[in-house]
């Protein structure tokens, strides 16, 4: 394990901010590269307009490195019945909310490897740090973005994609264990996913990969960081502990679904990924649904996303995706900044303590 990325980066503290899509806003990247850490924002669902604007806004709040993330999933193989069915099974719950289900379902988001238009976006505002999610670009987009001199990072729930990542030539591993909150990152849904621990995961990934590791799932505070740092990995990512900073998108309900310190749960169902999510009607109503049932991300979350708007029409907010990691119910409520800060002293007095 080589922490060589971390210190070309500047970071002060070795900490992440997980690039939480529809969580994470510039002013959280910003505050949390401004203390010394690494912000990130979760571009993944955003067109090529909405993600150069809010990198720009990002980089008019910060001088420091921060990460933009996005999506590498295979593009859906569409079903019709499936769909069909799968509409038809939410009509029931569209319709006490007096809403009715989408006919059809759409592809909503678009894989990066197929978008040249937010290639061109990352060419012209060059990120320092640009990280993957679900999979890997084309060998093309990766050596044009190490061209304009960013650093790259991708996902791994596995030792084997982990070797992917590393003979695609990127900077660093992210070490996803099965505790993580939102998607998982694995790069084929359909195989078996050996759903490691965070711990086996980063020891196993350190033993053989030669690049800096960084540990996610289920980390929560400054101490949990400082063990992350005993298993080898340079530096740890954090999601959930960031939910409730003033400077997150999340909205009400969801804050306060985080505070009522609810249980987390894996589901496709949302989205049609699997993702760890805190327990809600949604996750109640689907857990009877069978792998099969579900269509293929993203075009169940079109559904997902539907169901949501027509619920909260109604007052009702217990359909969101409300993305949280095992950790959540040690979740705070500070300021990124403060929260970072709060963080590495923790991780100091931790690491204090092992040497005492």
């Amino acid at each position: 394990m080589s922490s060589g990325l971390l210190v070309e980066l500047g970071l002060e503290i070795p900490i992440l901010q997980a690039p939480m899509a529809g969580v994470s806003t510039p002013a959280m990247a910003a505050a949390v590269s401004n203390a010394g850490g690494l912000g990130a924002l979760g571009l993944g669902a955003s067109t090529p307009e909405a993600a150069h604007r809010v990198i720009l806004e990002t980089q008019a709040l910060t001088s420091r490195p921060f990460n933009v993330n996005f999506f590498c999933h295979a593009s859906a193989v569409r079903d019709g019945t499936r769909e069909r069915r799968w509409i038809e099974r939410a009509r029931p719950l569209f319709e006490s909310f007096d809403a009715t289900p989408p006919e059809t379902l759409e592809e909503i988001y678009a894989p990066f490897q197929t978008s040249d238009a937010m290639l061109e976006v990352l060419l012209a505002t060059r990120p320092a740090v640009v990280s993957f999610h679900f999979g890997l670009p084309r060998p093309a987009q990766i050596e044009a973005l190490r061209q304009a001199g960013c650093r790259l990072i991708a996902t791994a729930t596995s030792l084997d994609e982990a070797r992917q990542i590393a003979a695609s030539g990127l900077d660093a591993v992210v070490a996803q264990g099965w505790a993580a909150g939102g998607h998982r990152g694995v790069f084929d849904p359909s195989a078996p996913d050996e759903q490691r621990s965070t711990q086996a995961l980063t020891r196993e990934i350190v033993r053989e990969i030669p690049l800096p590791v960084i540990a996610a799932g289920g980390l929560m505070d400054g101490a949990d960081v400082q063990q992350a740092q005993t298993w080898g990995a340079a530096a740890a990512q954090l999601g959930t502990a960031f939910i409730g900073c003033p400077e997150s998108a999340a909205d009400e309900a969801y804050r306060a679904r985080l505070a009522s310190r609810a249980g987390t749960v894996m589901t496709r169902a949302i989205s049609g990924r699997p993702a760890r999510c805190l327990v809600n009607r949604f996750t109640a109503w689907a857990e009877s649904a069978a792998a099969g049932d579900i269509p293929p991300y993203p075009c169940a979350y079109d559904l997902g996303k539907a169901l949501n708007a027509a619920a909260r029409a109604r007052g009702e907010s217990g359909f969101g995706a409300q993305w949280a990691g095992t950790g959540a119910a040690r979740a705070t409520h500070l300021p990124a900044g403060a929260l970072l800060g709060t963080l590495e002293a923790q991780r100091q007095a931790a690491s204090r303590h092992a040497h005492s």
